[in-house]
């Protein structure tokens, strides 16, 4: 198994493109990222869907995070991209491909986007880029995807992505804003001989 981890321990951190974005990864000594990286994860409609295991709350703590998803990316278990507007450069919001199992070939999808950027199905192009790279650049065999039940619109961009709802997960994610409660999730999954999804729009 540490073989398989240092193989990918060495990869770059990829840059991708199409669809009109462009994922990069996030700069923690980047004033700009830290700062929109906090106001993604200080989102009232982020926190009512999402739990964070380390709450991020304040600046230093998003540096922080981003750190973390720095040396993740140098261990080869999990990839954080910034996505942009391809043409503005403008910050739109995040996903990651984490969690990676590189003996077992799959990995978890995440993902949230700034305010103002929704309703332009940046969520979905992000997710079929991120997961033509999770099949392709990294060559995993699954990806899964969940989201807690009742998030109607995520639920709308794992199926447009291909990501087949495959059942309910009882008490699988955090409670809103707590450590001590759990609640349901609807888990998507996506397996690289699925025939590939009409292109995101």
């Amino acid at each position: 198994m540490a073989d398989v981890r240092l193989q990918f321990s060495v990869q770059p951190e990829p840059e991708l493109t199409g669809l009109g974005l462009r994922l990069r990864p996030w700069d923690p000594e980047s004033d700009a990222d830290v700062s929109a990286y906090l106001r993604g994860l200080s989102d009232p409609e982020f926190q009512r869907w999402n739990t964070p295991l380390r709450f991020v709350r304040d600046i230093d703590s998003a540096r922080e995070a981003l750190r973390t998803r720095v040396a993740a990316a140098t261990s080869g278990t999990g990839f954080s991209f910034c996505v942009t507007d391809a043409g503005t450069g403008g910050t739109l919001g995040h996903i990651g491909v984490n969690e990676i199992d590189h003996v077992m070939s799959c990995a978890r999808v995440g993902y949230w986007v700034l305010p103002e950027s929704r309703g332009r199905q940046v969520a979905t192009r992000a997710l079929a880029l991120a997961a033509r790279y999770g099949f392709t650049g990294l060559a995993l065999h699954r990806l899964d995807l969940g989201h807690a039940v009742g998030h109607e619109a995520s639920c709308r961009v794992a199926e447009r992505c291909g990501f087949r709802h495959e059942g309910t997960l009882r008490g699988a994610m955090f409670e809103a804003g707590r450590h001590d409660a759990f609640r349901d999730v609807h888990l998507h999954g996506r397996l690289a001989t699925d025939p590939e999804p009409a292109p995101a729009e």
